[in-house]
């Protein structure tokens, strides 16, 4: 029998001219897929979690796929991000499930090899996480720290999780503060 109860999912993609500074020859693309489930660990302690999180792993393929796809494909994608927000009736290790079965399938999809960084957060419906992007490749161009904004006003329940990826065709619109740039990436080390 399944552990993954789905209630709902959401891809979402916005598209960013300008902020304010010169458009960019081609828009930011920021795109968040996230999926509303029931937590089956809410309002007890189970000590094995390992069986939900191998179940996940197909689910986190399934929203790289459909993620990638509608932000022009691999090519395209140049950071990534993952995140979790917990009901009130569940606790953060919760969250942390979705590190390995959200993080594997998009590193194994993009071929990236920089840290797919996290956020999770145990709260109510309506809460917005903050989810961090770094560049796909080396986790120091400091031009593609950034985050998105993913919730829901539904969303979760008590006994809820959501489960976000989110990925970006850039860095930040108007960077311009220095470090290293997607083009100078040389030891190829997830760093740098």
């Amino acid at each position: 029998m399944s552990l993954i109860n789905i209630r709902k999912r959401s891809l979402r993609i916005d598209t960013i001219y300008h902020e304010g500074g010169p458009k960019p020859e081609k828009p930011l693309k920021m795109g968040a897929a996230y999926v509303v489930l029931a937590n089956p660990f809410a309002g007890r302690y189970a000590e094995d979690l390992m069986p939900f999180m191998a179940e996940l792993r197909g689910l986190g393929e399934d929203m790289t796929s459909e993620l990638t796809e509608a932000l022009g494909g691999k090519d395209a994608i140049q950071a990534w991000g993952k995140g979790a927000i917990v009901g009130v009736n569940g606790e953060l290790e919760h969250g942390a499930i979705w590190h390995e079965a959200g993080g594997w399938p998009m590193r194994a999809h993009l071929g990236g090899k920089s840290i797919v960084p996290a956020a999770k957060t145990v709260a109510s419906a309506g809460y917005q996480l903050p989810v961090p992007l770094f560049n796909i490749h080396a986790s120091y161009v400091r031009g593609h720290f950034n985050s998105m904004d993913v919730g829901a006003l539904d969303a979760p329940k008590p006994n809820e999780l959501l489960y976000t990826i989110v990925m970006a065709t850039g860095g930040r619109i108007h960077q311009r503060l220095g470090g290293l740039r997607p083009e100078d990436i040389s030891v190829n080390d997830g760093q740098r």
